[in-house]
């Protein structure tokens, strides 16, 4: 599934005006699942307006953002370049938050994790309902929009929980590896569980992929 997702994450080759040449395009990937798999915890309706409009929206703003940094670059506008960092921050940390957060997802999620991730996770937090609540707690705390993270910090070898606001990307932030994501903007949640996160909170620990969390750890520990 995690090579599914990150071919389907990929970018294509299109050709760009004028002298600036050939640059990737993001693309919207698709999903390892139909919307309505992961019912009755996250609803059809939600998982299509999250995936086809917001992220969709993600991708193309980021497309656009890239396309007018890459002309003042070669205008050699740098007030440009950096009055359109916000954008790429946000819109990028949207497509790159948001391809993370479908492959954490899957129909036949939940339970616990096993092997090396659980032994980690026992060492880093005292065992797995404690890291349970820690992120649930840290993902209930955000103020507004954002998302609750499970990382791995590298230079420690060892596993740590985060939050970031808005897109923030984890890794371009804090230098923590993603592991596992938990989306708490409004629209990942609001239609089906309205203003109660802790709810949809409870209801997202059902459809963690966690061979896909395995996956991730496993492959930022070579």
């Amino acid at each position: 599934m995690l090579c599914r997702a990150a071919r389907s994450a990929g970018r294509r080759l299109v050709p760009a005006s004028g002298a600036l040449g050939c640059r990737r395009k993001h693309s919207l990937p698709d999903l390892p699942y139909d919307y309505g798999a992961l019912e009755p915890h996250i609803s059809a309706q939600i998982m299509q307006l999250h995936h086809s409009r917001h992220h969709a929206a993600y991708v193309n703003n980021l497309n656009a953002a890239e396309d007018q940094y890459a002309e003042a670059l070669h205008r050699g506008d740098v007030t440009t370049q950096i009055a359109l960092q916000p954008a790429l921050k946000f819109n990028g940390g949207g497509h790159l938050n948001h391809s993370i957060f479908w492959t954490n997802l899957s129909p036949n999620g939940g339970g616990e994790p096993k092997g090396e991730l659980l032994e980690a996770i026992k060492r880093d937090f005292g065992s797995f309902a404690k890291l349970k609540e820690k992120l649930t707690t840290v993902s209930a705390g955000v103020q507004g929009s954002g998302w609750g993270w499970l990382g791995f910090n590298k230079e420690q070898g060892r596993l740590q929980i985060a939050a970031c606001p808005n897109q923030d990307p984890l890794q371009g932030t804090t230098g923590l590896i993603p592991l596992l994501g938990i989306d708490v903007w409004e629209h990942a949640y609001y239609l089906q569980y309205k203003n109660v996160r802790p709810d949809y909170l409870k209801a997202i620990w059902n459809v963690v992929n966690w061979e896909n969390v395995t996956e991730r750890y496993m492959a930022c520990k070579k």
